[in-house]
């Protein structure tokens, strides 16, 4: 057996009686329903110690071989923010007015999305997730990581989910392609941007689409 840096030690999950177990399971679920993908930010400051924790809860995710295969850059520079809106915006102008096909704009039509995304600055955080394709060794080499989307993906759902328990707001901005964020923040070769997202608090009267999520009927099997 290979030998391991990670001694096992004993391990107390939390454990509920099956009614609490059921009522934790019913809130969490309740509030997470009320999460909505927001596009307008209020410029209400949010302590960075919250953002901290956010990240430390994202990071808590399970990844490959417990590789934790993620960077998560955090920007509130006015002029970095507005750098990022500007080469974001370009390639979203792109993207409106010749890369996507008309059946993908009219799916996006409903949402009332459009290539100007002002939240980049407007949000007091700006949330940057970059995928570690691998890891540079003190000598220089190159180490594997594993499953390296699947982990960052999970990472980004802990994240999602934080942001939301926290009282925050954001969505998932995903501008393609998303090389500029590698020049902007200066990321090493073995980073890959994976994921923007605004956090911050929504703004005053703020609207989103009456979303209908699918039943449970229609996005689960079950074999009992």
């Amino acid at each position: 057996m290979a030998t391991t840096s990670y001694p096992f030690v004993p391990y107390f999950p939390v454990q509920y009686t099956q009614e609490q177990t059921q009522e934790k399971a019913e809130a969490f679920y309740q509030s997470m329903d009320q999460r909505r993908s927001v596009r307008e930010f209020s410029r209400e400051p949010v302590p960075r110690e919250v953002i901290e924790n956010i990240i430390k809860t994202a990071s808590s995710a399970p990844s490959g071989a417990h590789k934790q295969p993620w960077t998560f850059c955090v920007v509130a520079n006015p002029d970095l923010k507005r750098q990022i809106r500007e080469a974001a915006e370009k390639e979203e102008f792109e993207s409106y007015n010749g890369r996507m096909t008309p059946e993908w704009l009219e799916d996006l039509a409903p949402l009332g999305t459009d290539w100007q995304k002002p939240f980049l600055e407007d949000a007091p955080w700006l949330i940057i997730v970059f995928k570690k394709i691998y890891d540079v060794k003190e000598d220089g080499s190159k180490r594997n990581n594993y499953y390296v989307s699947e982990s960052v993906g999970i990472a980004c759902g802990f994240l999602i989910s934080a942001i939301h328990q926290a009282g925050l707001v954001t969505l998932t901005h995903t501008p393609s392609p998303m090389n500029f964020l590698t020049k902007l923040l200066n990321r090493p070769a073995n980073e890959r941007p994976y994921l923007l997202l605004p956090v911050g608090y929504a703004a005053d009267s703020v609207q989103v689409p009456n979303l209908k999520r699918k039943r449970l009927e229609e996005v689960s099997e079950w074999y009992e």
